[in-house]
C-alpha cells in the first residue's frame, strides 16, 4: 500500500507543467440531493437548487488552491421511499444551506489559458470545511425548525449543533472560451460528521416528558406515522434513525470562471 502511494505520488509530481500563476473566479449553479436515514439509496426524486462562488489561485497549469463558498436547498422525505418502515415512519425535513470549504484540486492535463491546444482538463479536488443548516418541517400549513423542538429527545441548550464539519471532494471538466473565460462542469459531494441533517439519528424519545419540555408541536413532529392511519410507531427506545451512518450531499453544478492572473511566460501561449 505504501509502495503504491508513493509510486502515484512520484507520477503526479513527474508530470510536466508550466509557470501559469494566477487567480480565478467564478460563479457556478445548479441541484443537490440529500443523502441520509430519509434518503438511503441516493434517490434523486428531491433536487433543490444551489449556487456557488468559486476562487482560484493557480500554482500552476496542473494545480490549485480554491476557495468555494455555496449556499442552496437540501429536502428529503419518507413517503418517496419503497422501504415499509420509512413509509411507516413518514418523516420529512427541508433545510436551507450555507457551506465554506477550501480545496486542493489536480487538473489531469496541461490547463493554460487561451492555449490553442491546452485549453480544456477534466479535474479532481479534496479537502476540508463547514456547513451551517437548520433542518424544518412542514405541519398543517406551518414551517417549524426541528433542532429547537428536541424531536429526538434533546434538553434544552444540548441540540446539536448548527454548523457541522465536512469532507468536501469531487471532479469536473474545464473548458476555455477565450483566454479570459472557461466553462467549469462539476459534481461534489459534501461528507458531513454530523447525522442530524435531516433531525434523523438515534430513537424516540418519551413523548410525554417531550411534551412536557417542549410541547405537543415536537410530539408532533418526532413521531408522524399516525398521519398514515396507522398505529403510532414512536415507542420509547424504539429505532428512529441510523447513528452510524452520517448524512452527506452532493451537487451538480455549471458555470464560468473568468481568469485574472497574469501568464509568466506568455511566449509559450503565443505559439501554441
Amino acid at each position: 500500500m505504501k509502495g503504491t502511494i508513493l509510486f502515484t505520488l512520484l507520477s503526479i509530481l513527474s508530470f510536466p507543467v508550466f509557470s501559469q500563476k494566477g487567480y480565478e473566479l467564478g460563479v457556478l449553479a445548479g441541484a443537490s440531493w440529500y443523502v441520509g436515514d430519509l434518503n438511503p439509496s441516493y434517490g434523486l426524486k428531491t433536487p433543490e437548487p444551489t449556487l456557488q462562488i468559486l476562487g482560484r489561485y493557480n500554482f500552476n497549469s496542473r494545480t490549485s488552491l480554491r476557495l468555494d463558498i455555496a449556499a442552496g436547498r437540501l429536502a428529503g422525505r419518507d413517503s418517496l421511499s419503497e422501504n415499509p418502515f420509512q413509509q411507516a415512519r413518514n418523516l420529512s425535513f427541508r433545510t436551507e444551506y450555507i457551506e465554506s470549504s477550501v480545496n486542493l484540486e489536480f487538473n489531469f492535463f496541461n490547463y493554460i489559458h487561451g492555449s490553442r491546444n491546452q485549453y480544456f482538463t477534466p479535474y479532481v479536488f479534496g479537502g476540508l470545511g463547514f456547513v451551517y443548516y437548520n433542518p424544518k418541517a412542514k405541519l398543517n400549513d406551518d414551517w417549524y425548525g426541528l433542532r429547537q423542538l428536541g424531536t429526538e429527545g434533546q434538553r434544552a441548550g444540548d441540540e446539536y449543533a448548527s454548523i457541522a464539519p465536512m469532507l468536501s471532494y469531487g471532479m469536473g471538466f474545464k473548458m476555455d472560451f477565450n483566454y479570459e473565460w472557461s466553462l467549469n462542469v462539476e459534481l461534489s459531494a459534501r461528507q458531513m460528521f454530523s447525522d442530524y441533517l435531516d433531525d434523523v439519528s438515534t430513537v424516540y424519545p418519551n413523548m410525554t416528558e417531550l411534551e412536557s419540555n417542549r410541547g405537543p408541536i415536537a410530539v408532533a413532529l418526532s413521531d408522524r406515522s399516525a398521519e398514515r392511519g396507522i398505529e403510532p410507531i414512536g415507542q420509547q427506545g424504539r429505532q428512529r434513525g441510523v447513528s452510524g451512518d452520517k448524512d452527506s450531499y452532493y451537487s451538480i453544478r455549471i458555470g464560468v470562471v473568468y481568469y485574472i492572473g497574469m501568464l509568466l511566460c506568455p511566449e509559450i501561449n503565443r505559439h501554441q
